[in-house]
């Protein structure tokens, strides 16, 4: 039985309004033993009106209280979900050595998808629905992967990648134009990479939240990445309020015995602990 749930939000988050005490709460009321809280920090993510970082100093005086609050019944761990951008790898790299976080999610929720008048690179979000507009959905999956792919080469501050594949959540036809196939090419150069890094790979279970046939990523980049041989696998809900809270958990650990995974992983001071799928 999964009992961690590696990736959540609270009101730290831009698009999260959930007090941490009550995703604490709902995680003891479903029996995890573990949850990390790993709060959106997207520098520059100017999207959705405002810039998507936080006060890390009040961040971790309000988590290390719950830390307290919640001994014996729930380990709480710190971390962060930094939102990828190739020109941010020292800014990064300065902020995750500042701080101790026991874990750092690198996702790529931002996409060069097009230049001003005067040449400079605009970013978007899949979910603004502006890297489809002028593109299939087939165009925006493979920029968004060639996007992960040149993030993950770039930058060493994480420890695993978050819900590769998210994009198809935001196409027209969402999975009906996504495979492992289609982009076998640039999936198995980031999925090396990962491992010759000893980076993990999230199985993210909002894919079915939001009503995708699969978890992020899809079982075929899972069956891939193990034959590759990779093994840290962390397990997240991305849960924004607590009733999302390790969604669909059990379908999620099914999945990974199906594709010849033995552990899932924690980390805990950015060390991953393997903890056996019964």
């Amino acid at each position: 039985m999964i009992q961690a749930d590696m990736h959540m939000h609270t009101w730290f988050s831009t698009d999260s309004e959930a007090c941490p005490c009550d995703m604490a709460d709902e995680a003891v009321r479903k029996g995890l033993k573990t949850i990390c809280f790993t709060d959106h920090f997207d520098k520059d993510d100017l999207e959705w009106g405002e810039e998507g970082i936080f006060d890390m100093d009040a961040y971790f005086v309000e988590m290390q209280k719950l830390q307290e609050e919640y001994a014996g019944k729930l380990n709480i761990r710190i971390g962060i979900e930094l939102g990828l951008r190739t020109y941010l790898k020292d800014y990064y790299e300065e902020l995750t050595k500042k701080y101790p976080f026991d874990f750092v999610i690198g996702s790529v929720h931002n996409v060069p998808y097009k230049k001003d008048v005067e040449g400079n690179i605009l970013y978007t979000d899949p979910a603004a629905e502006k890297l489809f507009k002028d593109r299939t959905d087939k165009e925006a999956y493979r920029l968004m992967m060639e996007t992960t792919l040149e993030n993950v080469r770039t930058s060493e501050c994480f420890q695993t990648l978050g819900h590769l594949d998210y994009v198809v959540r935001y196409g027209k036809s969402r999975e009906k134009e996504y495979s492992y196939t289609d982009y076998a090419d640039i999936i198995d150069e980031i999925l090396k990479l990962l491992i010759e890094k000893e980076k993990g790979l999230e199985v993210n279970s909002a894919g079915l939240k939001y009503g995708l046939p699969f978890a992020h990523p899809h079982p075929d980049v899972l069956k891939r990445y193990r034959e590759l041989g990779g093994e840290i696998i962390t397990i997240g809900a991305d849960a924004h309020k607590p009733e999302h809270i390790a969604y669909d958990f059990g379908k999620v650990e099914e999945l990974l015995k199906a594709c010849g995974f033995k552990y899932y992983t924690e980390f805990s001071k950015q060390k991953p602990v393997f903890k056996q799928l019964i």
